[in-house]
């Protein structure tokens, strides 16, 4: 079964430190498809019209370019595979993607429709509310939110715990942010939630980095920042994005200062390289 084979293929991916979070799904859409059409091995005609099913043209080719893999990877104990041409919707492009800035408008926006979720009087407009405004003030990256526990909100600040690069890091919060968390926390004891979560929905279980995404869009169109599915438009990390170029912007004009906030944001984001926070600078036009 084409199931298992993607199960054991994750399976070694998490055991040499890949996280793989995003492919496993994407793989186990494509096994359940594959496998509702009787099909017990990869096939290039059904991988091409799994991945053209996708919106826009760069998630077609990302389908279709996580299933090309996993297939390579099987083949060699099951010739019988197919590996279907990497090429089909166009060659993807080096450059990095530009990114959307927020202003300090648009986030008002964005917080004020995510106070407005229904249903009313529950902890999910709360949540979302509190998250998105975490998630603005302080770069964190959205699955460090979601894995953020109560016990994490120290004296000190966040404590985020195995990172993208498996490690963990202190992130100092002011006292305005801090003190938002602390009213989300009394009220989140009103929803019974029996986990450690910090962020938790109705039915008092962590939240879901798909449910995220899927508020997110919902609420980037509601707000007018995203028109119809499959037409790009700001996305979730585009918020961390956002407040590493404002941070920038806010400390002094030459060298020696830029170089030292660098510094200190490439450690407070949690970069694995000063490098990537250097890039900060080539995205903007300020």
């Amino acid at each position: 079964m084409i199931k298992d084979e993607v199960n054991s293929f994750v399976e070694m991916q998490q055991a040499m430190g890949f996280k793989f979070r995003v492919q496993n799904t994407l793989l186990q859409h494509f096994a359940r498809f594959a496998e509702q059409k009787g099909e017990t091995i990869v096939r290039t005609e059904s991988v091409i019209k799994w991945a053209g099913m996708a919106p826009s043209v760069v998630q077609k080719r990302n389908r279709l370019l996580t299933v090309r893999r996993f297939a390579l990877a099987v083949q060699s104990e099951n010739d019988q595979y197919e590996i279907p041409p990497a090429d089909v919707f166009g060659h993807e492009c080096a450059k990095r993607k530009i990114r959307h800035l927020f202003s300090s408008e648009d986030i008002r926006g964005l917080l004020v429709a995510a106070s407005q979720l229904k249903p009313k009087g529950t902890i999910r407009p709360i949540t979302y509310t509190t998250l998105f405004a975490l998630l603005s003030s302080t770069g964190l990256r959205s699955c460090e939110a979601i894995r953020l526990n109560i016990d994490d909100l120290t004296i000190d600040g966040l404590m985020i715990r195995a990172t993208k690069f498996r490690k963990d890091r202190l992130v100092p919060i002011h006292s305005s942010t801090r003190q938002a968390l602390k009213e989300y926390l009394n009220k989140r004891k009103q929803c019974s939630a029996l986990e450690s979560a910090f962020f938790v929905s109705n039915n008092g279980s962590r939240l879901t980095y798909s449910t995220i995404i899927s508020i997110y869009l919902q609420l980037m169109r509601h707000i007018g920042l995203r028109t119809k599915i499959g037409i790009p438009g700001p996305c979730l990390h585009d918020l961390r994005h956002s407040f590493a170029v404002r941070s920038l912007e806010q400390c002094g004009g030459t060298r020696i200062e830029i170089s030292r906030q660098i510094t200190a944001l490439s450690t407070y984001m949690g970069h694995a390289h000063v490098s990537d926070t250097y890039w900060y600078l080539q995205s903007t036009p300020y």
